[in-house]
C-alpha cells in the first residue's frame, strides 16, 4: 500500500469515530489508471445535518456511477489502512458498505433482473444502520416507469427518514429530487454537461443542483443506433414531454394513426357499401319496442337469410 501511495499520489486520510465523510479532489483508483484522457477529480461531502442522502441526477456516460464507486472505494481503502486517491479525506468509521449497482439476473434460480435488484435492495433496507454507507445506482429501472419511480422514491425516503445512513443515490428519475423538500438531510447533485454546436460534452464534474434531462437518446446515437430510429425516438420524446394525446387518450407519437382506428374505418366503409341493401331498409323502419323476444329471434333469422342473398 505504501508503494501504491507513492506511485499514484495518494494522501493520508483522517479516520475517526465521527459521522461525516469528506473527500476533496477524489479519484477512482482503477478508472484513473485506465483512461486516455485527464481524470477529473470530484468532491464528496456527507454529514449528519445537511447531506446524509445525496440524490444524483444526470445523463448516462456523464460519471454518476464512477462518482458513487469512488466514494465506496476511498472509504474502504481508508478503513484498511491505505492512503487514498484524493488531495484530502476525512472518513468517519462505517460498520458496513452496501452497494446496489449494475444489472444481473439469476435465471437458474428463477430470479429476473428486477427481482435480483429488489432482493439486493431489501437486504440493504433490512440491515443498514445509521453507521452504514449505502451506494445505490438506478433503483426501480427494471419495471414500468410509474412503478419504478414509486419504488425508488419510497426507498430513498425510507433511508432518509428511518435509517439515516450516509447514502449516494444515482437516478434518472428527476422526480426524486423533490424529496429534498420533504425529508431532512437530503441534497441534490447533478453531473455537469455542456452542449456545443449540437454536441454533448460530459464535464465529468458533480455539482449541487439537478439535471434538466437525461440525454438518453444522445447516448443511443453515440452507440450507433440507426439514424431513423434516433429521429423517431426524438419525435416520440417531444410528444411525450408535451403530454400530447389524441381525443381517445392515446399518446400522439409522431401523428401515427392507431391501428384500431384504421380497423374502425374499414368497418364504416363496409357499411357504406351495403347502405342500399334491403336488410338495411327494413332495419331503418323496424319498431323494436313492439317486438317480443321470440319475434325478435325469428326476425333476426329472417334478416340473416336475406343478407346472404
Amino acid at each position: 500500500m505504501a508503494k501504491a501511495a507513492l506511485a499514484n499520489n495518494y494522501r493520508k486520510p483522517l479516520v475517526g469515530a465521527f459521522d461525516d465523510i469528506k473527500i476533496i479532489d477524489g479519484r477512482h483508483p482503477v478508472v484513473e489508471k485506465n483512461i486516455t484522457t485527464t481524470y477529473v477529480p470530484n468532491d464528496i461531502e456527507m454529514d449528519i445535518d445537511n447531506s446524509r442522502l445525496t440524490i444524483i441526477t444526470g445523463p448516462n456516460m456523464a460519471g454518476k456511477s464512477t462518482y458513487l464507486r469512488m466514494c465506496a472505494l476511498i472509504t474502504l481503502m481508508a478503513h484498511i489502512g491505505s492512503f487514498v486517491p484524493a488531495s484530502e479525506a476525512e472518513i468517519g468509521i462505517v460498520d458496513r458498505i452496501f452497494t446496489r449497482v449494475g444489472a444481473s439476473d439469476n435465471l437458474a434460480g428463477g430470479e429476473s433482473t428486477f427481482m435480483v435488484e429488489m432482493v439486493e435492495t431489501a437486504n440493504i433496507l433490512n440491515n443498514a444502520t445509521d453507521k452504514s454507507l449505502i451506494i445505490l445506482d438506478e433503483i426501480g429501472r427494471g419495471t414500468s416507469t410509474f412503478d419504478g419511480v414509486s419504488i425508488a422514491w419510497s426507498v430513498a425516503e425510507f433511508i432518509a427518514d428511518s435509517i439515516n445512513a450516509k447514502t449516494l443515490f444515482a437516478t434518472h428519475y428527476h422526480e426524486l429530487t423533490d424529496i429534498s423538500m420533504t425529508s431532512r438531510g437530503v441534497k441534490n447533485c447533478a453531473t455537469e454537461v455542456a452542449e456545443h454546436n449540437g454536441e454533448l460534452i460530459f464535464m465529468r464534474k458533480v455539482k449541487p443542483g439537478t439535471a434538466d434531462k437525461s440525454y438518453g437518446i444522445h447516448v443511443a446515437e453515440l452507440a450507433g443506433l440507426p439514424r431513423e430510429v434516433i429521429s423517431r425516438a426524438n419525435d416520440i420524446l417531444k410528444n411525450l414531454e408535451k403530454n400530447e394525446l389524441s381525443p381517445d387518450g392515446i399518446v400522439n407519437t409522431s401523428k401515427k394513426e392507431p391501428r384500431h382506428k384504421k380497423a374502425e374505418a374499414s368497418v364504416v366503409q363496409s357499411m357504406i357499401v351495403f347502405d342500399d341493401h334491403p336488410v338495411i331498409d327494413e332495419l331503418k323502419v323496424l319498431d323494436l319496442d313492439s317486438l317480443t323476444p321470440l319475434q325478435a329471434i325469428n326476425l333476426l333469422a329472417e334478416l340473416k337469410d336475406k343478407a346472404k342473398q
